[in-house]
């Protein structure tokens, strides 16, 4: 089973993924999901554990489907 540590990683390559093809800087999502910068950089690199609101708002912010944030992921 694969760890917390390799989960969150591959949820935090999927918001990369994500937030660079739909042309958002982390400035500008933190900006539309309501976070702060440093809360997305840490997402990003696999370093916090984000809770539902947040995912509805970085999902709504990017127009994409939860599933797809978490595609791949494994508790």
């Amino acid at each position: 089973m694969p760890s917390k540590e390799r989960t969150l990683a591959k949820i935090g390559l999927n918001l990369r993924r994500l937030r660079e093809a739909a042309g958002f800087t982390q400035e500008s999502l933190a900006a539309a999901a309501g976070c702060d910068i440093t809360y997305i950089s840490g997402i990003e690199r696999g370093k916090r554990n984000f809770g539902v609101l947040t995912l509805l708002a970085l999902t709504g912010a990017l127009q994409t489907s939860p599933s797809e944030l978490l595609e791949g992921a494994q508790p």
